[in-house]
């Protein structure tokens, strides 16, 4: 038989109520238990609190043992190889030092711990038990690092979790606290969790369902969508993004009509995604009144030196842009926002969402037959070009069309590049996701070996991993570049760390050659070249300590 640990409730629950009651009222009001009003009732009732209180510590009434907890489910995964195991002990025993100051040559192990979990959740290993209670502590204080870190804990870190409050979030983490989802094929069951299961349950089970019968998804959603709330409406609505075609677009179309503004604009924004969608369509036939081509003629007097005879025209093609002069029901009901943010003017942020939501396409029909990069390159009146560009990047993104982010990123090597350009390096990065992989390592180091390493560390975070040949060559080159300058290497401590990560650890070898203290040129910062060498050697230490995390989890 076991004890709580609670104080008693009685005899002395009352005794305590009484002296509560007695301290909130006042001794002059009320006189303590055993005492005679007067000046010295204050310290009696202190005195009879004294008592009770270790009263209520020092008893504790015998209950009733608790019920033994159920065994931990089984893991049926492959177990992890031995070195693997000690190499995860040893990262999650890593503790981060204090932010700032000098990092040394030590590899940074709390950073190498995602890249292991992605590694190890692709081989499909379940992890030795006695680290589960590191890893879910690990997972408590990153929140980026959990669902890797869950995926890889399996379900026995549920289990665990419904034992220590600490490590609650595993259960918030996972749809319904690890219920698990019925199979499904199970029509009965599917609707069964859709009708009466928990939000997180039901989200779960929509995305589960759209990722493999997208029109089952959509039924059930639409089965109860007048009865859900506005938020959870608008959390459902999102799991079409998964899937998104055609057939969804009468579904689409009735949420339009939603009395949530936000469902309304997911909406609109799922549509729009649709080239051949209605909305897409109405959208065009707004965009086109807003943007056309000029033809301007301009003469030129005789005598002017040129070689051009005197009267000869010359024709300048231009694009025109006459933005909306007001926001209609029907643009609102399409998903246009009427109200602009500070700052912005309203007939601008209504061209934006109109050319945004508009089909690619439709412009080279509007704009005499031109390509995507003819498009881009043509000159646009009355400064209207940031705002016409800025929403065909966003169309681009939307639409996932590569030929107009090919257009509107151009060569790398340009000096719009570098910015400002028409084109942010924010926009730049989103139109750079479109691509493939391949295609976008070489645009980025294209811009790297053009415009160096200050303004790429956007554009690096979208590079898949690890980093192609080309892309790893053209950041060691420009760190070598940024050394042989003799500044610090501090300024490009965002860059040297993502190549920690992201690098190819077979170029650990080529970087050999960096780790010497370089001679300091003359106008060098004092020291800078010492600092170099402690970044470069962290870097190839971290590599080859990759290296051998994918071979340890590679073994047999």
């Amino acid at each position: 038989m076991t004890r709580t640990s609670a104080p008693v409730d009685a005899p002395g629950a009352d005794a305590w109520e009484g002296l509560v009651t007695t301290a909130l009222l006042g001794t002059d009001r009320r006189t303590p238990p055993g005492a005679a009003p007067g000046p010295d009732a204050p310290l009696a009732l202190l005195d009879a609190a004294a008592v009770e209180t270790v009263r209520r510590r020092a008893g504790l009434r015998p209950a009733r043992a608790a019920e033994r907890p159920q065994a931990a489910p089984e893991d049926v995964r492959p177990a992890l190889p031995p070195a693997a195991a000690r190499r995860l002990a040893m990262l999650l025993a890593d503790r981060p030092g204090p932010s700032g100051g000098r990092r040394g040559a030590a590899p940074d192990l709390t950073e190498l711990l995602p890249q292991w979990l992605a590694v190890a959740n692709a081989r499909g290993f379940a992890p030795p038990p006695q680290v589960l209670p590191a890893l879910l502590d690990a997972a408590r204080g990153r929140t980026d690092l959990r669902p890797a870190a869950l995926e890889f804990a399996g379900p026995r870190a549920l289990w665990l979790a419904r034992l220590n409050p600490d490590w609650r979030f595993a259960l918030r983490a996972a749809p319904g606290g690890g219920a698990a989802l019925p199979h499904l094929q199970d029509d009965d069951g599917v609707r069964r969790l859709w009708q009466e299961g928990l939000f997180a349950e039901r989200v779960a089970l929509l995305s589960a369902l759209r990722s493999r019968t997208p029109a089952a998804a959509r039924d059930l959603l639409a089965s109860t969508w007048g009865t859900e709330r506005a938020e959870d409406r608008l959390m459902f609505l999102d799991s079409l993004r998964e899937g998104l075609g055609p057939d969804d677009e009468p579904f689409l179309e009735q949420a339009l009509a939603d009395r949530s503004r936000n469902v309304r604009a997911t909406a609109a924004e799922l549509l729009s995604a649709l080239p051949g969608s209605a909305l897409a369509a109405r959208m065009a036939v707004r965009a086109e009144a807003c943007v056309a081509i000029d033809h301007t003629r301009s003469a030129r007097p005789s005598g002017t030196g040129d070689g051009i005879p005197g009267g000869t025209t010359q024709t300048t093609v231009t694009i025109a842009v006459e933005a909306p002069h007001e926001c209609d029901p029907g643009m609102e009901r399409d998903g246009v926002v009427a109200k602009a943010p500070a700052g912005r003017g309203e007939r601008s942020w209504w061209l934006g969402q109109l050319v945004e939501a508009a089909p690619l396409g439709t412009w080279s029909r509007r704009l005499g037959g031109r390509t995507p990069r003819e498009i881009v390159a043509l000159p646009v009146a009355d400064g209207w070009q940031g705002e016409l560009h800025a929403a065909w990047c966003r169309a681009a993104v939307r639409q996932r069309d590569a030929a107009w982010s090919r257009a509107l990123l151009g060569d790398p090597s340009a000096p719009e590049a570098g910015g400002p350009g028409a084109v942010s390096l924010a926009e730049r990065a989103k139109l750079l996701g479109t691509l493939g992989a391949a295609e976008r390592a070489e645009w980025v180091a294209g811009f790297i070996a053009a415009h160096g390493l200050s303004e790429a560390f956007q554009l690096l975070g979208v590079c898949a991993v690890p980093w192609a040949a080309p892309l790893g060559r053209a950041v060691v080159d420009a760190l070598n570049i940024a050394r042989d300058a003799g500044s610090y290497p501090w300024s490009f401590s965002g860059v040297m760390g993502l190549a920690e990560r992201c690098l190819d650890p077979s170029e650990a070898s080529r970087l050999d050659a960096l780790l010497a203290v370089p001679d300091e040129p003359e106008n060098a910062s004092p020291g800078a070249g010492g600092y170099w060498a402690e970044a470069f050697q962290r870097l190839v230490t971290t590599l080859r300590l990759r290296a051998a995390m994918a071979e340890e989890l590679g073994a047999a």
